[in-house]
C-alpha cells in the first residue's frame, strides 16, 4: 500500500521507516527497493484486505491525480466489513484502479460493497486486448452520433467479456502509462442486455476533472452524465425491440396471406370415414 501511519500522520514509504496499518493496526515495514515501487507491507506474507493488489506505476499515476486525503480510504459497510478503496471522492464516488485479472465473483462482491463505484481498468496488460477491442468497434454500430455511443458484441473481445454486465461504470485505459491527462478512455456503460455492450470515448481530462472538483452551478456532474447516457441506450433498446416486433408481425401477416392465397384445395385433405389422407 502507498500510505501508513507514522507518528499519527498519513505517510508514504521511505527507506528504513516503520509504520502502522491504517486498516488493521498492524506493524508495517517500508519496502524501498530498486525494482518495485516503494510501498508499505505487513510483516510476513499477509495482507489485511484480500481485495488489495500489488501496485504498479499505473496505479500510482492514477491515484496521483487526486488529493492525498482521498487516497486509500477505509470503507465500512453496515455489517462492519471493511476494505481499502483506491480513491473516494468528496462526491461519494469510489474509484478502483484495476490492473490484474479480476475473478467475476470478486468483481460482483466489490460492485455490491461499494454503492457508488467506478472502475478504471488497465487495457494495456495484454497485447491482444487493444486489437480485439478495435475489431469489436469496427464490427459494431453507432447508436448515437451525438453522444458517440457504440453498440458492440463482446464475444470476440476478452476484455469486454470480462467486464460486460458490470453494474458499475467501467473505463478502459488503453494509453501507455498515465503521466498526463491527455487522450481518451473508453467508457463501458452499466447496461448490457443480450450480450451487447455499449461503449463511448470519454476524455481522460474530463474524467479526472469531474471527480476532482464539484461542478459549477448549471454544469453536469458525473451522475447526471451517466443518467443521460443510460436513457439514450434505453431508448435505443426500446426502439430496437419495437422494430423487431413490427418485423415479426409483418412476417406473420405475409405467411398468413400466402396460406390464404393457396386456397383450401392446396391443404391436405383427410377422409373422416377412413382416417386417411386423400391426395
Amino acid at each position: 500500500m502507498k500510505f501508513a501511519l507514522v507518528n499519527g500522520e498519513k505517510t508514504e514509504a521511505t527507506l528504513g521507516a516503520k509504520g502502522i496499518c491504517r486498516a488493521c493496526g498492524s506493524d508495517l515495514i517500508a519496502k524501498c527497493g530498486e525494482i518495485k515501487i516503494h510501498h508499505w507491507a505487513h510483516k510476513g506474507n499477509r495482507n489485511c484486505d484480500p481485495w488489495w493488489e500489488n501496485e504498479k506505476e499505473w496505479h500510482r499515476g492514477w491515484k496521483g491525480h487526486f488529493p492525498v486525503d482521498w487516497q486509500e480510504i477505509i470503507h465500512r459497510d453496515k455489517n462492519g466489513e471493511k476494505h481499502i478503496a483506491d480513491v473516494k471522492t468528496d462526491q461519494g464516488w469510489v474509484l478502483e484502479f484495476q490492473h490484474s485479472y479480476l475473478k467475476p465473483q470478486e468483481r460482483r462482491e466489490r460492485d455490491a460493497f461499494y454503492q457508488n463505484l467506478v472502475w478504471v481498468v488497465d487495457g494495456t496488460r495484454r497485447e491482444r486486448d487493444i486489437p480485439q477491442f478495435k475489431r469489436a468497434l469496427s464490427e459494431g454500430a453507432m447508436i448515437s452520433a451525438k453522444l458517440k455511443i457504440h453498440s458492440v458484441f463482446s464475444d470476440e473481445c476478452a476484455l469486454l467479456r470480462e467486464w460486460v454486465g458490470c453494474r458499475a461504470s467501467v473505463f478502459f485505459d488503453f494509453a501507455e502509462g498515465n503521466k498526463s491527462k491527455g487522450g481518451s478512455l473508453w467508457w463501458l456503460l452499466p447496461w448490457s442486455p443480450g450480450g451487447s455492450a455499449f461503449v463511448l470515448p470519454f476524455s481522460r481530462a474530463d474524467f479526472i476533472g469531474l471527480h476532482q472538483t464539484k461542478p459549477e452551478q448549471g454544469d453536469l456532474d458525473f451522475r447526471a452524465i451517466l443518467k443521460i447516457l443510460i436513457e439514450s441506450v434505453s431508448r435505443f433498446i426500446s426502439k430496437s425491440r419495437a422494430q423487431t416486433r413490427a418485423q415479426e408481425l409483418q412476417l406473420l401477416a405475409q405467411q398468413q396471406q400466402f396460406l390464404r392465397s393457396r386456397g383450401p384445395k392446396s391443404r391436405p385433405q383427410y377422409s373422416v370415414r377412413k382416417g386417411r389422407r386423400r391426395l
